[in-house]
């Protein structure tokens, strides 16, 4: 069985899309077709513009998405998926490569999400931080008993898990992790603390602009970040997404729910190749590679 995944927020890169966009004129449509929903010319960001440009949430998210989206387009027939999954941002990916969502709506709610995250970390500065070579329960553990704001957000493979929350916070796991063996303890360069409480305003804001979007039954189940399990139905697939930014990514218990469930190819669509490697980390028995 072949599952599509496709990556989050720091996949990004000065020239993506740049290929697809000069060589496919139905790509070239619907990256015009994105300027235009926008209100702003992203494909000049995306391939000519500063790594700094590309870094503004606002601008990061709706990148990936297109990306994303466009090259699953590309792939016509051949994108025949058993199942989907996105990390974060992915998700939504995800839900339009499998025809749960137009791609018109898909952009319009990745950029209020974007939107939406940036005034939350504008509100209240915050952070992230990746923690190597730790179980997730010593981590869980950890986090559970500092006073700052500071929880698991991004459970990206055996022993990778990245932490969300406050500045203090995460200054003070990031020491209290070492000491208790971790390999590393990296802070992130990211906007705020995402998949944290910090992320409530968000939430309650993208919460409407989901609940007022026409939802459709994925072409096959798609694997979704708040447990880890596939969906189908419409009314859940929307709950889970509104869920999605509190909660932590499962992406750990997706590639494992999937190679479970009979997925032998994983094809990462979308730019880079973090996904691919993380699916290795749980299963070497899997193939894995970009689309």
């Amino acid at each position: 069985m072949r599952a599509y995944i496709f990556p989050g927020q720091g996949a990004q890169f000065i020239g993506m899309g740049k290929e697809l966009y000069d060589s496919n004129a139905e790509a070239r449509e619907m990256f015009e077709k994105a300027n235009e929903i926008l209100g702003f010319r992203i494909t000049d960001l995306m391939f000519n513009g500063t790594d700094e440009d590309l870094r503004q949430t606002k601008v990061t998210q709706p990148a990936i998405f297109l990306h994303s989206v466009i090259l699953a387009h590309s792939l016509g027939a051949d994108f025949k998926p058993d199942m989907v999954a996105g990390h974060s941002l992915g998700e939504f990916s995800a839900l339009v490569a499998a025809r749960a969502l137009s791609f018109e709506d898909g952009l319009v709610l990745v950029s209020k999400r974007a939107g939406a995250m940036q005034k939350a970390c504008e509100k209240e500065p915050s952070t992230m931080a990746a923690i190597i070579g730790l179980d997730d329960e010593v981590v869980e553990n950890v986090c559970a008993g500092i006073f700052d704001i500071v929880v698991p957000a991004n459970y990206n493979s055996p022993g990778q898990l990245v932490i969300s929350g406050s500045i203090k916070g995460i200054d003070v796991a990031c020491e209290k992790l070492k000491e208790a063996g971790a390999k590393r303890a990296l802070p992130l360069k990211v906007g705020g603390a995402f998949h944290s409480p910090l992320m409530e305003p968000a939430r309650v804001e993208l919460a409407e602009a989901i609940h007022q979007t026409a939802f459709s039954a994925p072409i096959c189940p798609v694997y979704q970040n708040v447990d880890g399990k596939p969906y189908t139905d419409p009314v859940t697939i929307k709950e889970n997404l509104v869920a999605q930014l509190t909660s932590p990514v499962r992406w750990t218990q997706i590639s494992q729910n999937m190679i479970s469930d009979g997925a032998k190819t994983f094809v990462e669509v979308g730019p880079g190749t973090v996904l691919q490697g993380l699916v290795k980390k749980v299963s070497r028995e899997v193939e894995a590679y970009s689309a």
